[in-house]
């Protein structure tokens, strides 16, 4: 397995690396970016040091996150508008370490084939198991899927029974990705969640997730609560997912009509010539486990 990463769109973007709470409290933070190891570091007058054994990296703080790149970042960290919006808990989701590769996880995160089986009782339910169709499109270089709804028993903390949920998702980076949710309470707003994977290495990822949900006389720990349920139901169906990394060889897992998001995500990452993480075509497809 390979531990360092020569994809130059991956290197010179800027990733997720840990939350400013946690290095209020612990100081230093040792962790790991595409194989590397690095090291975070509260400074005097609150600054922040991020470094490698050969480097000093750049630093970014936004959204609570502190945000660092191996390479030159030639793209801005995404804006969210919803991250300003006073009538939302906004807060951290928290950081979970998935023994897989990123790109599984953001895969997983729109597959919505499995809504019903992974969390029955949540986010879906026997017989309710049909996808509709639904549209995909490429706009300024991110996947947006829209014209999604989707029966789910309890969407949210705040739900009270079961209704047809319109989703939207947008992929921004290949290891960024986010998701609209249609609010029980408020029908002109959508909750938003976004997940920021930090690559340990190929095969082993930590998803630190966003969210900016509507408070609807929840709380913050309630919404928390919620998210890590979720994620945590999902987390050993990703690990266990054989190869750990991503297939983008041709025809090497056979798709179905709900995966069309799978199959626009995966030629995106190939456009964009993204090898970590990945299984590709240059790879000697014999030597590939399934």
């Amino acid at each position: 397995m390979a531990t360092t990463c020569e994809d130059n769109f991956l290197l010179n973007d800027w990733h997720v690396v840990a939350e400013c709470s946690q290095l209020k409290l612990k100081k230093t933070i040792n962790t790991q970016l595409f194989g590397k190891k690095i090291t975070i570091a509260e400074e005097p007058n609150n600054d922040v040091k991020v470094y490698t054994d050969e480097k000093v990296l750049p630093v970014k703080l936004k959204y609570g996150f502190i945000w660092t790149s191996l390479g030159r970042p030639t793209l801005q960290i995404i804006d969210i508008p919803e991250a300003l919006d006073k009538d939302r808990h906004v807060i951290s989701g928290g950081a979970t370490q998935v023994n897989t590769s990123g790109l599984r996880v953001v895969e997983n995160f729109l597959d919505q084939g499995h809504l019903s089986w992974v969390h029955p009782g949540f986010l879906g339910e026997q017989p309710h198991t049909e996808i509709p169709d639904y549209n995909v499109e490429i706009v300024n270089d991110e996947i947006f899927v829209s014209n999604v709804e989707l029966y789910q028993p309890k969407a949210s903390t705040a739900s009270s029974e079961g209704f047809l949920v319109a989703y939207e998702w947008r992929v921004y980076r290949p290891l960024t990705v986010a998701l609209y949710k249609a609010n029980s309470i408020h029908k002109d707003k959508m909750d938003y969640i976004v997940l920021f994977i930090q690559p340990i290495d190929e095969e082993n990822c930590i998803v630190h997730s966003f969210l900016c949900y509507l408070s609807d006389n929840t709380t913050k720990e309630e919404v928390r609560w919620y998210m890590q349920v979720i994620f945590m139901q999902d987390k050993p169906i990703l690990e266990n997912q054989i190869p750990k990394k991503l297939p983008l060889v041709s025809r090497a897992e056979t798709p179905i009509r709900s995966d069309k998001i799978s199959i626009v995500y995966r030629r995106w990452l190939n456009e964009k010539l993204i090898n970590y993480g990945a299984i590709t075509n240059s790879q000697d497809p014999k030597k590939i486990i399934f």
